[in-house]
């Protein structure tokens, strides 16, 4: 055992053991956290227009600060971007992560030293509490790989703002600098394919033991690593012992990755996004993520089949159930507020509280009033790949309404195969059986004949990136929509079809 692991077990009891105190008192630790945001933004802009002098209660919050979107936060969202001190938090942001907004342009997310901090802590934390629970800590002597955003930042008025991976880019220790790969000259490449092709030089022929980043640009890298060596991923990296990821559920891609790698490794699922470090897989022996109460954040949940009704009941952890969808909404210490972070989750735990994300509250199917969430779809879709050994790269699902024909109208079902299904009717018999199951208002429609079974249509191989490159939203962070309630990707995507 090297120094440098000796260490990092050492280190992964303390943080391990920092985290039980605060994992054990959830209740209390959101209520100080409360309190402390509202106390330390007392005083700002956001602050004064809604009275938070007067605030000492969560029932008080909620009659005073609204939920808010992106676009509805943004009047002072864009005060901050003038260079506006103490709108939504005291002072300056110290970085914007910008995105890309849905509806008009970019977002601004104001991130300071706090949030930063918290960030990188909780990606630091996600990987010595894998350390501590399996004693496996010989991979840190190796490389590792973070298929991210360029660093490379601008400036608006003072404050410096880029990709959130770019950010988090400059705050790797130094302790993990020398293992660190790609170079900062490499990461610095915009286009995502060169940048591919550049990293795989670079790590070709080089000791990698972590690899990490969203599972479908991390597929690209395993491909052309595997087209360049002719080996399996795990063959030339005989050391490498552990993916960590984040962005989408990665079951889908499990089986693909396996016949990548030729072997299976360990995995660390996270949830962050530019608002927040919000969840980490904190143990090997079960699914679900530990949700993070002590990380400046203040967390409210609401049930999803309700959300958009007058006077929907935002309630506290102590009020949340196991299994419900909830849209979940966060106060933060860069200063969001009632904030609409547009994911869902589940819990599936509540000691500790531990949650999956179950999908995007715009990103659903109810054409028919059948609510299909993603969750719903990630698992048919695990189903009817274990039952017909295929093998998929991507995926998206979208209501066919008005189908030629007079046909009755139906899901259909954009599937880019890497391996076909060795019996396609079955392949999508388990699709509609298993969402049928999972989904009562489904199952009725279709009892009711009122949808027909739905249909798979196979995309090209290599489609999906094309599609996504025709959008300029190739690699980095970007996601390929899962399911949509109108045609607008679907369309889209079948310009890519076999």
């Amino acid at each position: 055992m090297s120094l440098k692991s000796f260490a990092a077990k050492l280190f992964a009891k303390y943080v391990v053991a920092k985290t039980e105190r605060w994992k054990s008192r959830p209740i209390e630790t959101q209520n100080a956290v409360f309190k402390q945001l509202i106390q330390t933004a007392s005083s700002t802009k956001f602050g004064q227009d809604h009275d938070f002098f007067e605030i000492k209660t969560h029932e008080d919050f909620v009659a005073k600060v609204p939920i808010r979107d992106y676009e509805e936060l943004r009047p002072y969202v864009e005060k901050v971007v003038a260079g506006e001190n103490d709108i939504l938090w005291p002072g300056k942001p110290i970085y914007f992560a910008k995105t890309s907004g849905t509806t008009s342009g970019a977002k601004y997310i104001p991130l300071n030293k706090s949030s930063i901090k918290n960030q990188v802590e909780a990606s630091r934390n996600a990987i010595l509490t894998y350390i501590n629970e399996t004693g496996n800590a010989d991979f840190v002597d190796g490389k590792m790989i973070f298929l991210q955003g360029s660093p490379e930042l601008q400036e608006k008025n003072g404050i410096k703002l880029g990709r959130l991976s770019g950010i988090s880019a400059h705050y790797v220790p130094n302790y993990l600098q020398k293992n660190r790969l790609p170079s900062w000259e490499t990461n610095c490449i915009e286009d995502w394919e060169t940048k591919v092709d550049t990293i795989v030089r670079e790590t070709i022929k080089e000791d990698m033991t972590v690899i990490a980043g969203i599972p479908s640009w991390v597929q690209m890298y395993f491909e052309k690593l595997q087209d360049a060596s002719g080996k399996k991923v795990g063959e030339l990296f005989k050391n490498f012992q552990l993916f960590i990821y984040g962005g989408v559920n990665y079951e889908p891609y499990r089986s693909k990755f396996e016949s990548l790698i030729g072997r299976k490794v360990d995995s660390i699922e996270l949830f962050p996004a530019s608002e927040g470090f919000f969840a980490y897989q904190d143990s090997q022996k079960g699914k679900g993520m530990l949700l993070l109460l002590n990380s400046g954040i203040f967390y409210e949940f609401v049930k999803a089949d309700e959300f958009f009704d007058e006077g929907a009941r935002r309630m506290t952890l102590k009020d949340v159930e196991i299994g419900v969808n909830y849209v979940m909404i966060i106060s933060t210490d860069a200063g969001l507020w009632a904030y609409n972070l547009g994911d869902t989750v589940q819990f599936i735990s509540l000691n500790p509280f531990r949650i999956i994300v179950s999908g995007r509250i715009k990103h659903f199917i109810s054409a028919f009033g059948e609510h299909v969430i993603a969750k719903e779809v990630e698992e048919a879709m695990n189903q009817a790949i274990s039952a017909t050994d295929a093998q998929i790269n991507e995926f998206t699902v979208a209501p066919q309404i008005t189908p030629e024909g007079g046909e009755l109208p139906y899901h259909e079902w954009l599937v880019e195969f890497e391996k076909k299904p060795s019996d396609m009717e079955k392949f999508v018999s388990t699709l509609d059986a298993s969402l049928q199951k999972q989904n009562s208002y489904y199952y009725d429609l279709m009892e009711g004949h009122i949808l027909q079974l739905l249909k798979v249509t196979a995309i090209k191989v290599g489609g999906f990136n094309e599609f996504m490159k025709s959008k300029g939203k190739l690699g980095g962070q970007n996601k390929v929509q899962r399911l949509s309630n109108d045609r607008s990707v679907a369309d889209k995507l079948t310009e890519f079809k076999e």
